[in-house]
């Protein structure tokens, strides 16, 4: 079991130093020929590869795409019979092949070249057909793979990905990109949604009765709704106070039976209650709903005007992901 454990680590190493290689192998030029390339790209930046390097392909298009650059990945197989009409003027195409003579995509080079879309080659082999019909060539070869018997594509595939992924970032934030632009690119992740979700979202029609609702109406509201309170709100809509399940209850326990009957919801509510607007992001309820020495479970939510619109519950927000 040690001895599987010293081979990982063994092997970790071997690829964490074959990247610091490639960072002195790289030519400034080159690179900065691809950056440009890319970034200036009106179109987009098709990405493509074969086996192994078709998955690293595929990796790199989409952190392109999530990032602020638009890319597709092609495959060159697919590409050879009839998904060369998807590769058009003004695009930039990727390629990525170890030995640089990959039949597929040595194939599709003159129709690149006639298409006049420029040719960025992430290749292990300087002195190939892809690196020299190349319009800028990143070095990502490498001294030995991970594989024991030097065959399986391991470090050279890390290698080529961590290539694709720096020109990611450097493009993303010569982009200018912000968290937020990162977020609406991924409105599914919680980075997404604590930045893109908002308590218009989540909230619920606004369960509301009037001041002087007595308190069997009340019951009946908070049973209707199911939303453990009720928003009392004034002739025109606006927000008075808030009656929650735990209120009515300790009501009722402090109230003498003979004065049950002429309780209102007015004298049950809590007056002026911390609320959320429609427009406020979920997260940051959230924060006001947990941030302070009492926790709340629900929002009332109210408009500009103070007109309460809807009810927000700490589940609901809870639920979402967030």
């Amino acid at each position: 079991m040690a001895e599987h454990f010293s081979k990982v680590v063994e092997l970790l190493r071997l690829e964490a130093s074959a990247i610091e290689r490639s960072a002195d192998r790289l030519d400034e030029a080159n690179l900065e020929r691809a950056i440009d390339l890319i970034g200036g790209c009106k179109s987009k930046v098709v990405v493509t590869g074969v086996g192994k390097s078709g998955v690293i392909a595929q990796k790199i298009a989409q952190t392109l795409t999530s990032t602020g650059t638009v890319a597709i990945f092609v495959h060159p197989s697919d590409a050879l019979h009839g998904g060369l009409g998807v590769i058009t003027k003004g695009d930039v195409v990727i390629a990525l092949s170890n030995s640089g003579e990959t039949d597929e995509i040595v194939a599709i080079l003159p129709t690149l070249s006639n298409r006049s879309v420029p040719l960025v080659a992430i290749v292990g082999n300087l002195d190939s057909t892809l690196a020299r019909k190349a319009d800028a060539v990143l070095d990502a070869s490498v001294d030995k793979e991970a594989c024991p018997l030097n065959l399986a594509p391991t470090t050279s595939t890390t290698v080529a990905l961590a290539i694709g992924d720096a020109m990611a970032m450097a493009l993303m934030e010569a982009r200018g990109l912000t968290v937020e632009d990162f977020a609406v690119n991924h409105p599914a992740g919680r980075l997404g949604k604590r930045l893109t979700m908002k308590v218009s979202d989540l909230m619920h029609e606004s369960p509301n009765v009037s001041p002087n609702a007595n308190w069997i109406e009340v019951v009946k509201a908070l049973s209707k709704f199911a939303l453990g309170a009720v928003n009392v709100v004034n002739g025109t809509g606006v927000l008075s106070g808030i009656v929650t399940d735990g209120d009515l209850r300790r009501t009722i326990e402090r109230t003498n039976a003979d004065s049950l009957a002429s309780l209102t919801a007015e004298q049950m509510m809590t007056s002026g209650p911390i609320s959320a607007s429609p427009d406020m992001l979920a997260y940051d309820a959230l924060q006001l709903m947990e941030n302070r020495p009492s926790q709340i479970s629900v929002l009332p939510v109210v408009d500009g005007s103070g007109v309460c619109v809807g009810l927000l519950r700490l589940h609901d927000v809870v639920r979402s992901g967030l």
